[in-house]
């Protein structure tokens, strides 16, 4: 399914795989990567596709909860955070990745958060990308 329109493209060009570098074109991000050692790599100081994937998860999942928590008036807490998780790990003759977010609402009502949540979930693009590919957990803490 295509988008209706598209509001904003981001480009990132990777050399060297796990063990490469990672550049935006805009130059906001420029990284170096390394593999795991429970990768079978040496580890090091770069971060690796999984951490990236957790991060850019949990940033767009914060977005998703603040447009439906605006949507129904709701005022989310000023210490909201979410932890994100990748995990890889074989999954027949090939790999795969599966996502676990603890969404933390210090002192936000359970049922509100979890409903607020579950909406977040229906409409950020991570998730929509992810559903039915891989298990994704939802933890809400309140």
């Amino acid at each position: 399914m295509s988008l209706d329109k598209i509001l904003y493209r981001a480009e990132a060009t990777a050399t060297g795989g796990r063990d490469g570098r990672a550049i935006a074109t805009d130059g906001a991000i420029d990284i170096e990567l390394s593999t795991p050692k429970e990768l079978g790599g040496a580890g090091g100081d770069g971060t690796n596709p999984e951490q990236l994937f957790a991060a850019g998860y949990s940033a767009c999942f914060i977005g998703a909860l603040k447009l439906v928590a605006s949507k129904e008036k709701a005022k989310l807490p000023d210490d909201t955070r979410i932890q994100g998780e990748v995990g890889i790990g074989p999954k027949g003759d090939a790999f795969g990745i599966e996502a676990t977010l603890t969404v933390k609402l210090p002192g936000m009502d359970r049922e509100q958060a979890e409903a607020l949540v579950e909406k977040a979930h229906q409409v950020c693009p991570y998730s929509n990308a992810t559903r039915g590919n891989i298990d994704v957990t939802l933890n809400v803490v309140v």
